[in-house]
């Protein structure tokens, strides 16, 4: 019994220190937390920085979370695109850990934000219209402008913009306010000087990227894309080889069979969504672009900016009107975030709402959580729209 006992102690103190010497990786979200999980495997098992079903774009750190990443040797993040709020964390707690952020690798495929409220398919005609107005150059400076689509047919496009002006400063539209003054000077400038048009454009943007969020770097929901995700394992891969040479092996061989999953998914999903290309629906938040990219599926515009900033009555209109116009069949919900904007929004229609979850609040975390994220994403958006 005593050599029992001490093989036992022996077996667990040899499977201690083999664990000891994996390195301590923390994820900020949970897709990542899948990719990394699926690289380590029995290895060890990454922590979670943002718990499942709250939003990255803005979060408060709870003191486990913050522990953790003072305890990382590694940090694998998607990048200060997704989450600012992140950065300083990590620079004040991760002290002595690698940082690895996915935004700026160079194998990294990233796609400019689109900032109006509906997207190219249903902006064409309504660019056609503009040309006279020379909003086709407008447009390169600022894609934010298409919220004022609406107007294209209108022979009086300046005054309706002043109009659209006055909207925004007074939020309420109360005549009272000081700033209908300043709304009255802005028309006049409108009518003879072509600055105001960048003014004009200034404060749109101000307006819509939620105090001046600076979507310059590109959509941030990167991990969307399959093909991002499938050059990512392989970088964690090397990342963690380098912290834990002794595993080199496992990470490499742990990745290629990541590789493997991802690729059969893909291939198993893109004839099912082959099937609903021409369909058109919307979306909460403009998160979805890297996945219709990946599977030839077409979002009619979002609600909301990719930040999921609250959206203007404005936009809230236009993606009411394109839901109607393009008799969209439905529009997604997320559990992150206020579903009464998408009610609003289909009023009035016959378009159908289910959640469509880009961070797979209710998946189990693992080595599978990737793969099993594309399948679910897929079979919502087929069981809405077929």
């Amino acid at each position: 019994m005593r050599q029992l006992l001490g093989t036992a102690f022996a077996a667990t103190w040899i499977a201690t220190i083999s664990w000891a010497d994996v390195p301590r990786v923390a994820t900020d979200i949970a897709p990542i937390h899948g990719l990394v999980s699926q690289v380590m495997k029995d290895l060890g098992e990454p922590d979670l920085i943002i718990r499942p079903g709250a939003s990255p774009h803005s979060y408060a750190l709870r003191p486990s979370e913050a522990r953790a990443l003072s305890q990382a040797d590694l940090v694998v993040w998607i990048g200060e695109g997704l989450a600012p709020w992140l950065e300083p964390s990590i620079e004040q707690l991760a002290t002595n850990a690698h940082v690895l952020e996915l935004l700026a690798q160079p194998s990294t495929t990233i796609l400019p934000y689109r900032e109006g409220a509906t997207f190219e398919a249903h902006d064409h005609d309504e660019h056609d219209a503009h040309d006279d107005h020379g909003h086709d150059d407008d447009h390169k400076d600022h894609e934010g402008h298409d919220e004022h689509s609406e107007h294209a047919h209108d022979e009086h496009n300046h005054d309706e913009h002043a109009k659209h002006n006055e909207e925004h400063e007074s939020h309420d539209a109360h005549p009272e306010h000081d700033e209908h003054a300043h709304d009255e000077h802005h028309q006049d400038e409108h009518a003879h000087d072509e600055h105001h048009q960048d003014e004009h454009a200034d404060h749109d943007k101000k307006h819509d990227d939620h105090h001046g969020h600076d979507h310059s770097a590109g959509d941030p929901h990167v991990w969307l894309s399959p093909e991002n995700a499938i050059t990512w394992l392989s970088v964690i891969a090397e990342e963690l080889s380098e912290l834990d040479p002794e595993n080199a092996s496992k990470y490499q061989k742990n990745a290629q069979e990541g590789i493997a999953k991802i690729q059969q998914t893909k291939a198993d999903l893109a004839p099912q969504l082959s099937n609903i290309a021409d369909k058109s629906f919307v979306v909460f938040h403009d998160a979805y672009q890297y996945f219709e990219v990946s599977f030839g599926v077409t979002a009619a515009g979002a609600i909301s900016l990719g930040d999921a900033s609250d959206p203007s009555p404005a936009r809230i209109a236009e993606v009411r009107d394109t839901v109607r116009d393009l008799n969209v069949a439905c529009a997604f919900r997320e559990p992150q975030y206020n579903s009464g904007l998408v009610d609003t929004v289909l009023e009035g229609t016959e378009a159908r709402a289910l959640i469509l979850d880009p961070l797979g609040t209710n998946l189990e975390l693992g080595s599978n959580f990737y793969p099993e994220l594309l399948q679910e994403m897929g079979k919502t958006l087929i069981a809405c729209l077929k």
